[in-house]
């Protein structure tokens, strides 16, 4: 996580101010003090974030993953099965570039791009900043598609309600074993590319799904192609499943 890679012991304290000043030591316990209250002003900016979603009914998903593994063509195809029912908006994350908020905007519906600069993550503070420019009281489903990275963004909890890890087929069946803290904490793991499985013999589904429950994933395994197709079907039905949840508890807060 950060406290390795040391992306957090710059930025982050910009964005997101210590709850209490940290004084910076040499060694490893400095650092770790550090990180630690990084994270718990992170976690505390996150629970507002999540509190301010649920103020509007608003259902929130992380989508993680490493670069590449089809994040983006997988909200385009969504906004392209939900557009006409549910009202969508989207948070990029990359490091720099608005490729992938334009290609959501040209769905349809709003997109906000955050540039990291050189930050591997998202962090709540950052989300907290982005959702002024949304109308977040006429949305039904905010995704946020995270920086792609296996390992930082599992340690940076946004406020969203679910986690989606997603699982390229051309980046091998190994990963939930490399990369076990972020497989481990998805609420939903997506194979993605399915639809190249007849040419990477390297990749096995069945032993996907065993690696990833050996790390202590014990969610839901979809397979989806590129752009949709087999699998797609079962991917909008979690999703309305989530929504109703967050409606029914809404419900019953209202009514406690």
């Amino acid at each position: 996580m950060c406290r390795e890679c040391g992306c957090a012991l710059g930025p982050s304290i910009a964005r997101a101010p210590l709850a209490a000043p940290v004084a910076v030591r040499h060694g490893p316990v400095g650092s770790l003090e550090l990180v630690t209250a990084i994270l718990g002003e992170n976690d505390r900016i996150a629970a507002a974030n999540r509190a301010r979603f649920d103020a509007h009914g608003l259902l929130v998903l992380n989508l993680m993953s490493s670069p590449g593994a089809g994040k983006t063509s997988l909200l385009e195809a969504t906004i392209r099965r939900l557009g006409g029912e549910l009202a969508i908006a989207v948070i990029e994350g990359d490091l720099a570039t608005e490729n992938d908020a334009e290609r959501i905007r040209a769905c349809g519906v709003p997109a906000v791009q955050i540039t990291t600069g050189n930050a591997c993550h998202l962090d709540a503070a950052m989300v907290r900043d982005a959702l002024g420019q949304l109308p977040l009281a006429d949305l039904d489903v905010l995704f946020v598609e995270n920086v792609g990275n296996l390992v930082c963004p599992a340690s940076f909890d946004l406020g969203a309600h679910r986690n989606v890890t997603l699982l390229s087929v051309p980046e091998g069946d190994d990963k939930p074993a490399k990369y076990p803290v972020m497989f481990r904490g998805a609420d939903l793991a997506l194979i993605t590319k399915a639809d190249l499985l007849p040419h990477i013999e390297e990749f096995d589904p069945q032993r996907a799904r065993r690696a990833l429950r050996e790390v202590g994933y014990a969610g839901p395994v979809l397979e989806l192609t590129r752009r949709g197709g087999p699998g797609f079907d079962a991917w909008i039905e979690w999703l309305s499943g989530e929504r109703a949840a967050l409606r029914v508890a809404a419900r019953g807060e209202a009514g406690a």
